[in-house]
């Protein structure tokens, strides 16, 4: 199972990097990033459950846990808003989209580097 939660969560990091980093190259959000969100969230999630599966130790408060839900919520937040700046065509909000993703992208890096540290020192 530890072969499929780090197949997902890594294809988590390429969807969303995609996603993000092309948003900001063509300087517009488009439809086809917002799919993209959505695909890089659902391996995201996939990953954890499937790592939060295989821990059976359920939640514990520590740095990795707390940002890695912190992520999470940010990445469902970023995937719907996204969906709703495309819904209401707003050119602007469309413009300056990067600006959320990239904040929302680093975030995401924060339990994505902790998760291999932690789990290479175990």
């Amino acid at each position: 199972m530890i072969f499929y939660a780090v197949v997902s969560i890594s294809l988590a990091l390429v969807f969303y990097t995609i996603g993000v980093w092309s948003e900001r190259k063509q300087k517009k959000l488009k439809i086809w990033h917002v799919i993209v969100f959505w695909i890089g969230l659902s391996f995201d999630t996939v990953g954890t459950t499937l790592m939060s599966t295989m821990a059976k130790t359920g939640f514990k408060v520590n740095f990795h846990s707390i940002t890695g839900l912190s992520a999470i919520a940010l990445m469902a937040f970023h995937a719907v808003w996204a969906a709703i700046v495309i819904a209401k065509n707003d050119e602007t909000a469309k413009a300056k989209f990067h600006t959320l993703s990239i904040f929302v992208w680093f975030v995401w890096l924060i339990p994505y580097i902790s998760g291999a540290v932690f789990g290479i020192v175990r």
